[in-house]
């Protein structure tokens, strides 16, 4: 038995086999979108929509606007959830008040979800123009 918690299933000296998404240079040096859970990627888009219309991004704003898609989130998921991106560094966390947390995304995660949005516009043959003087 290894003692390298595979359990035996595989052998520690096989070789580990690269794929293109790994070689790719990461935007926050070591999480990738596949990385997160689908429902961390929905956090980081709602905080990202919420950042876009200019709206209040509290827990609860967020937690409306994953409800659209969702149904019922429940409050310990969706506050786990973010304290996992705040410490993968990809949502900041600042105040409004004494009791309401702000909820912002960080450049590492803007990377990640144009990075994402490119991903997505190649796989259908379409192309992403910048509209904002190239700026990301």
């Amino acid at each position: 038995m290894y003692d390298d918690n595979s359990r035996g299933l595989e052998s520690p000296e096989r070789p580990v086999e690269a794929t293109v998404s790994d070689q790719r240079i990461l935007a926050d040096g070591g999480t990738k979108w596949a990385d997160l859970t689908g429902f961390q990627r929905d956090i980081i888009e709602a905080v990202a929509r919420l950042e876009e219309t200019d709206t209040e991004r509290s827990g609860q704003a967020i937690k409306d606007v994953l409800e659209e898609t969702h149904g019922e989130v429940l409050h310990g998921r969706l506050y786990q959830n973010l304290d996992s991106l705040i410490d993968d560094r990809l949502v900041e966390r600042g105040s409004i008040d004494g009791r309401t947390n702000r909820y912002t995304l960080t450049t590492d995660a803007r990377r990640l979800l144009h990075d994402h949005l490119e991903q997505l516009a190649d796989a259908c043959g379409e192309r992403v123009v910048l509209t904002d003087g190239g700026q990301r």
